[in-house]
């Protein structure tokens, strides 16, 4: 193969993306300040949107900005800002616990790995070819997200809101109590 056909726009893009979001992952990871690490968190779910973008899955991409560095991300500054100081830097973690880490993180790589060679590659797959010819009806996403019939997710998207309300409630609780004890 030869370098002019892997200097591709889709494979610059592709590449360029995934550097964004392997750094913001390890970065995140790394480092030990908690804010930090939370713009690290954010850099990463953007990185995921534009290759959600790059793919065509515009709708994936505006799910993934709105519910995950829009929602989620905003919690977890809302729980950093309530429970820690801002500048802090977080706990050291022992030695036991890397390991352990390590072990897992390993573990996880030889399963996607084996899955790659067990199964070989998905981009030849013939039911992939059918998803990304058809038209995606938003409509349909919505009723289905939003629909109280069978087959329909009204409920668990309930559910979740008021988890993410119950959340935040007990993170204002805890933190209304560590102003007390000051």
């Amino acid at each position: 193969m030869e370098i002019v056909e892997l200097l591709t726009a889709n494979n610059i893009i592709f590449v360029l993306l995934s550097m964004v979001i392997l750094a913001g992952g390890l970065l995140s990871v790394l480092t030990e300040k908690l804010m930090h690490a939370a713009f690290y968190l954010f850099l990463t779910l953007v990185g995921i949107a534009g290759l959600y973008l790059h793919m065509n899955y515009e709708f994936l991409a505006a799910a993934q900005l709105s519910v995950y560095a829009g929602g989620i991300l905003m919690l977890f500054i809302f729980a950093i800002v309530l429970v820690h100081r801002i500048g802090e830097n977080s706990e050291s973690v022992s030695c036991k616990k890397k390991g352990w880490a390590a072990i897992a993180s390993f573990s996880g790589a030889v399963l996607v790995l084996a899955t790659l060679f067990i199964y070989g590659n998905f981009a030849n797959c013939p039911a992939a070819d059918a998803f990304t010819e058809s038209e995606v009806n938003m409509k349909l996403i919505g009723t289905t997200l939003l629909g109280t019939g069978k087959n329909q997710y009204l409920l668990p998207f309930e559910a979740t809101g008021i988890l993410l309300l119950a959340c935040i409630i007990g993170a204002l609780v805890i933190a209304n109590k560590e102003k007390e004890e000051k």
